[in-house]
């Protein structure tokens, strides 16, 4: 098995150490990189910007990007709390999990809500609108493969 499960999974080991923890850690970085990149590409590919549009663009782009990965980090570090904790979560655990969640959900979208000014002073209207819809779309893929991946807290027993 392969992906964010398996990653999460190998780092919630008990029997594979710490060494174990650190390539997982490590393996899910690479992972994470990969997918910025990939995501980076396919905004290039479909936003069609001048050279002067693009000159000014991929700054801010870059910095939302930086941003947007401090804020993952912490669903990151939720994903693998919830492998390291699935099995024996308890119903506070629980309630915690999807608190937490759900806060960095918000997080996201006050992120955008920010950019779309600071992308808008860049682009037209038109292409500010087509970069979050492509944005959005890759993340929201990134999401529900990231879901597919966790059990159901109630799958652990009742």
């Amino acid at each position: 098995m392969s992906g964010p499960k398996a990653h999460a999974q190998a780092a919630a080991s008990s029997s594979a150490g710490s060494s174990s923890q650190t390539a997982a850690d490590q393996d899910i970085q690479l992972l994470r990189q990969d997918i910025r990149s990939q995501k980076k590409q396919l905004i290039a590919a479909n936003l069609k910007l001048t050279d002067a549009e693009s000159e000014k663009f991929w700054p801010v782009y870059d910095q939302y990007t930086t941003d947007l990965v401090k804020i993952n980090n912490q669903k990151y570090a939720l994903v693998k709390g919830y492998a390291d904790n699935w099995g024996n979560m308890t119903d506070d655990q629980a309630l915690s999990y999807i608190q937490r969640w759900l806060a960095v959900d918000q997080q996201v979208s006050a992120l955008r809500a920010k950019y779309v000014a600071i992308v808008n002073k860049v682009l037209t209207g038109k292409k500010t609108a087509t970069f979050f819809q492509l944005e959005r779309r890759v993340q929201m893929m990134i999401d529900i493969q990231l879901a597919s991946q966790l059990p159901l807290v109630q799958a652990q027993g009742q």
